[in-house]
């Protein structure tokens, strides 16, 4: 018995020494990193593992619809007019067999507004091999074999290409390979590296700040930023005062720092954002009291606390109506209406939703501020119909104890009649009279159709629950209608427009099923922790990662770019 207790305890401890492998093995480490950089890293970009984030990538969502033959077919002809897309996939193949580990980019500092860059990453093999494919690299930078030169630092060689003050200079040690722009700073962390700079508190992982921001980033992650504002800040600052602006505090003179993480996790993307700064509003919590207004045909619903004294920062919000209700704001507020008076008259959660019924061309969109006294409330929003445009014409009528206010305006091409709603319950804000009037009539129900389906329930389970601001949108949903939307109008403008099949081949649109199988819910959840905000997103694309996507393309319209998916 005594042996079999012996050979169940070792086992035991095997077992947990297994554990404890696997689990070290899939963290990620950045002390590598860390303890090469400057204490006053202003930002760092950090990719642990390359080969590893690549084939995990190759298990998402977005990467198996990418893969999708109907999607293939739509898209060989747009990506044979990226430019240089095999010489991109060259340079990421040849980067593969470095297996890179702990690449990283920084900014160390920033001087006479030149920022200072350092970077690297470890590479598996010799260094005459890795020279082969960074050599190919040097020559696109510096295409003129004159303009480099070397020298021995401490028995190693840094190579130098290009002329000051737009020089890189690149050095190996070991199986490290770094650049940098600055040849002190590449000096002094090659005496990190190699051990004789030994002051632990000169160098980033012993920031304050740094420690407390990885904190709350995940063990193991694909990519990792951080950035460090307060020097930014502090040039921001001394740029106001030369141009004479008053130097007033704001809240992002309050951040001590910003970090993020992306991860991989069962076929998603997970983005974990970490910003510390004071708690702005320590005594409300998010309730999401304006979900019983979501249908079945809602496709996006977020809400947010709001400061009534900070209302001017709801233009650079993620609200749809965003630019309006801070108009909202603007002219009440010069009509003599305080910040008292909003929260006298409302609970401050704003919230916005967005429904496309399946008949209809276009989605509604409404905002809402739940009511707390229904006679202050009817008092500000008749302030409000008559402050937010002198020139207007009103109709104000009731409805089963509902005041409406309809705004007259011109006929256009699409039919808009801005209108407020009031009930002893909710402020609803709408584009479309239908629209307020339906999520009215809803908000004196019980439950709702969207907080009851399996898809917007499985969502919500991914993320912690929220304190602070909350966003969804169903992307197949979503997907769907503006496929049902826009295809005709595609097809037609091909036919009218036969340039447009230079580029893309319209009759070969993927159908809407094979792309919405493969989307799934976007949904974010932030929360205060202690020492700042954390944001956490999940969803084919993560909610940062989508507003990227939607931005790019404005900027870039008009112009023949193409994008190519590795």
């Amino acid at each position: 018995m005594k042996r079999l207790g012996l050979l169940i305890a070792l086992a035991a401890v095997a077992a947990g020494g297994v554990v404890y492998t696997v689990r070290h093995s899939q963290s990620t480490s950045n002390a590598a990193v860390t303890a090469l950089l400057p204490r006053g890293t202003v930002a760092l970009v950090h990719l642990p593992d390359f080969n590893r984030s690549r084939e995990d990538w190759h298990q998402t969502d977005l990467y198996k619809l990418y893969q999708e033959p109907a999607v293939q077919d739509f898209l060989r002809k747009p990506l044979s007019r990226v430019p240089q897309r095999d010489t991109t996939s060259q340079t990421l193949g040849d980067f593969g067999k470095l297996a890179p580990k702990d690449a990283f980019l920084a900014v160390t500092s920033i001087e006479n507004n030149n920022p200072h860059f350092v970077g690297g990453f470890r590479f598996h093999g010799s260094q005459s091999d890795a020279d082969k494919i960074i050599d190919k690299w040097r020559s696109k930078i510096v295409p003129d074999a004159s303009a480099r030169e070397s020298l021995d630092y401490q028995q190693h060689k840094i190579e130098i290409a290009g002329a000051a003050p737009n020089q890189i200079a690149t050095v190996y040690d070991g199986q490290w390979f770094f650049a940098s722009n600055d040849l002190a700073e590449l000096k002094t962390m090659l005496d990190r590296a190699d051990g004789r700079e030994k002051d632990h508190q000169t160098v980033l992982e012993s920031d304050e700040n740094f420690h407390a921001a990885m904190a709350h980033m995940p063990a193991s992650y694909a990519l990792l930023f951080y950035v460090q504002p307060k020097g930014l800040s502090q040039k921001l600052a001394g740029l106001r005062n030369s141009l004479g602006v008053a130097d007033q505090n704001s809240v992002a003179d309050q951040v001590r720092s910003v970090c993020g993480a992306t991860k991989f996790q069962d076929g998603k993307m997970r983005d974990v954002v970490f910003v510390g700064m004071p708690q702005s509003q320590p005594d409300r919590r998010l309730t999401r009291s304006s979900l019983n207004l979501g249908t079945a045909d809602t496709f996006l619903f977020l809400a947010t606390l709001i400061d009534a004294d900070r209302l001017s920062g709801i233009n650079h919000g993620p609200l749809p109506l965003g630019s309006w209700l801070q108009k909202v704001f603007d002219v009440t507020a010069r009509a003599g209406v305080t910040a008292n008076d909003w929260n006298a008259a409302f609970d401050l959660e704003l919230s916005s939703l967005a429904d496309w019924p399946q008949n209809s061309r276009w989605p509604s969109v409404i905002a809402t501020l739940p009511v707390k006294d229904f006679a202050r409330a009817s008092k500000l929003v008749d302030t409000l119909s008559h402050a937010i445009d002198e020139d207007a014409s009103w109709t104000k009528t009731e409805k089963n104890g509902v005041t409406y206010f309809y705004m007259q305006t011109p006929a256009s091409l699409f039919a808009i009649t801005p209108t407020l709603g009031l009930s002893n319950r909710s402020l609803v804000v709408g584009l479309d009279s239908n629209s307020v009037e339906s999520a009215i009539n809803r908000s004196g129900q019980s439950g709702s159709t969207l907080a009851s389906s399996a898809t917007y329930k499985a969502a919500t389970r991914t993320l912690p629950s929220p304190t602070g601001g909350f966003f969804y949108v169903d992307t197949a949903l979503l997907y769907s209608r503006l496929d049902a939307s826009l295809r005709p109008m595609l097809l037609m403008s091909a036919a009218f427009m036969p340039a447009i099949s230079d580029y893309v081949d319209v009759g070969k649109l993927p159908a809407p099923e094979i792309v919405a199988k493969h989307l799934s819910p976007i949904v974010s959840s932030q929360r205060y922790e202690g020492d700042g905000y954390v944001t956490e997103s999940v969803g084919p694309l993560t909610l940062s990662e989508a507003a990227v996507g939607v931005g790019l393309p404005a900027l870039l319209f008009g112009t023949e770019v193409g994008t190519h998916i590795p």
